[in-house]
């Protein structure tokens, strides 16, 4: 089994931006009572051509901790596999090439196996597997953890986390949980930030760039002064996985940094279209310090037409970049990754 915490052990990535596939034929393998089918590359929302990602090629890397992403609904919190978080960002696992990566999905979902959960950049608690199952609706086969969940009284609300095993998260010192409310100034300046975003993408500019926000979330990075919020405008769509409205239908994502008092600097944009690159509307889920660097990364769910996937934010010299995005994700035509 391949887990090394502290990175004495590599291995080597190949060109690979697929969840659980393999280049011809297909397989099957069963961890923690589930069955997976290993198979060719699913399809992206789109039908046109997807180009490879530019990070799919990937220099040799220490193993690095799998991320889970964590959501409250009325019957619980369903943990989902997003990845492995390797030092130059996250890749998907487990990776066909790699059999290990199997065993130690086996190991990480047996009942009774213990993970750290995160919520706004700090340490909240602890899951305590019960069961694992399939997660519908979302790219690939990944599986989804339940269990006991145990968290301090502060986070006790909280909706959404981010989880790791036990032998990485507990290396992550505690802070006080402390969620960041958004505030008139911080509403105004993503509105602001988004008109003109729209106007030098030339896009077509909804009736109330108000109505058109449909999600909004301010958080404090850990190794940032001021404070960032996160936006999501939809144009002709709604911010759900389900078809578009319309063929002219956008989303558009906004990250903005707090400069000076009421003053925030666009930090990132991701705009995409939906006749060119199909349905595919990013919103700010949670962010961590999950590589160790020092630096809080961000993970982004992103709703489809008919399935929902990760994307994550690093900032490489400073500057945002998204960084890792699921295959169900890649569609032809750009995307606008602005500074």
């Amino acid at each position: 089994m391949r887990s090394d915490p502290k990175g004495l052990m590599q291995k080597h990535l190949l060109a690979i931006a697929v969840i659980l596939t393999v280049g011809t034929g297909c397989d099957n393998v069963v961890w923690g009572g589930v069955s997976m089918e290993l198979q060719a590359p699913p399809e992206p929302e789109t039908d046109s051509a997807s180009a490879p990602d530019s990070t799919s090629l990937v220099p040799d890397n220490v193993d690095g901790p799998i991320l889970l992403a964590g959501a409250r609904d009325s019957l619980g919190i369903d943990f989902v596999l997003v990845g492995e978080a390797l030092p130059d960002g996250v890749r998907p696992f487990p990776d066909p090439q790699f059999p290990e990566d199997v065993a130690r999905l086996t190991t990480l979902t047996a009942p009774g196996v213990e993970w750290v959960l995160f919520s706004a950049g700090v340490r909240v608690g602890r899951l305590i597997v019960e069961s694992a199952s399939q997660a519908t609706a979302f790219c690939g086969q990944r599986p989804a953890l339940r269990g006991v969940v145990e968290l301090v009284p502060e986070a006790a609300d909280a909706q959404r986390f981010l989880a790791m095993p036990a032998e990485f998260g507990a290396t992550i010192r505690h802070a006080p949980f402390r969620p960041v409310e958004h505030d008139y100034d911080q509403r105004v300046a993503t509105l602001d930030i988004a008109t003109e975003a729209l106007r030098s993408l030339e896009a077509r500019r909804p009736l109330s760039i108000l109505d058109a926000r449909r999600d909004i979330q301010a958080l404090q990075l850990d190794d940032t002064a001021g404070e960032t919020v996160a936006a999501t405008f939809m144009y002709e769509d709604d911010l759900e996985v389900g078809p578009p409205d319309g063929g002219g239908a956008y989303a558009l994502f906004i990250l903005a940094q707090q400069r000076n008092g009421a003053v925030y600097d666009e930090a990132f944009s991701w705009y995409r279209a939906v006749d060119t690159e199909g349905k595919g509307a990013p919103r700010y889920f949670d962010h961590l310090d999950w590589d160790g660097d020092g630096a809080d990364e961000i993970l982004l769910e992103v709703l489809g037409a008919n399935r929902r996937w990760f994307a994550a934010l690093d900032r490489d010299g400073g500057t945002w970049v998204r960084d890792y995005q699921d295959p169900c994700g890649s569609g032809s035509g750009s995307v606008a990754d602005a500074n």
